[in-house]
């Protein structure tokens, strides 16, 4: 044949028994790096190992965790404002426990309104994370961040100047995990995940840091 002679070509392929790569698209959503962590290693993960922490539970719902943590906050949180706290010690034990109790509660139902505030922005802004795992850690997010200022608060007053730099550096804190999260939970861009996370962190800022709760 011609094309087995010298000075001539024969073209030939060889058949891909796996078929054609797919083209990486950096805009797929990143499959989640493993199982669902426990709790001791999903809130020392927040702190410590926070953007692998949010990669493995983009897709786990962590609603164990973000009420008993959220709650439990809340119980302490009234404690850690002057006027307050002196409320609730001043006031008889039947008016104390509802009191704080309801509080707890509050701080509970704020987390999920905000988380979910989140979330929808964090959608709006093209994100294509869930909403369970979205809103569960935010609200870790939101109690974790603020525990060392919660802490110094219970023995110095709310009003203390320690106090309030603490709760400066811990708010600045809490927006950096919240665009982490985001980022990783609906794979968007920081501009993007700090733009979602904008209005909850404005309202802690409000309610919480500047004490105005």
């Amino acid at each position: 044949m011609a094309a087995n002679n010298p000075g001539h070509t024969q073209m030939f392929s060889v058949d891909d028994p796996y078929g054609r790569p797919e083209t990486y698209q950096s805009g797929a959503p990143a499959a989640p790096a493993g199982p669902r962590l426990p709790w001791k290693a999903l809130l020392s993960g927040i702190v410590l190992r926070p953007a692998d922490t949010f990669l493995r539970m983009r897709d786990h719902a962590v609603w164990g965790p973000a009420l008993v943590v959220t709650f439990l906050y809340g119980l302490l949180a009234i404690f850690g404002f002057d006027q307050a706290r002196e409320e609730a010690i001043n006031a008889t034990l039947s008016t104390a426990i509802p009191y704080v109790l309801m509080t707890a509660l509050g701080f509970v139902l704020g987390g999920l309104i905000l988380g979910a505030v989140t979330h929808t922005l964090a959608r709006q802004l093209g994100g294509d994370g869930s909403w369970q795992p979205t809103v569960g850690l935010s609200m870790l997010i939101m109690s974790v961040t603020d525990a060392p200022r919660l802490v110094l608060a219970l023995f110095l007053g709310g009003e203390n100047g320690l106090v309030q730099v603490v709760g400066w550096l811990t708010w600045l804190a809490a927006g950096a995990l919240f665009t982490a999260m985001v980022s990783r939970s609906h794979d968007l861009p920081w501009p993007k995940a700090l733009g979602a996370s904008a209005i909850q962190l404005v309202a802690l800022l409000s309610l919480i840091k500047l004490g105005t709760l």
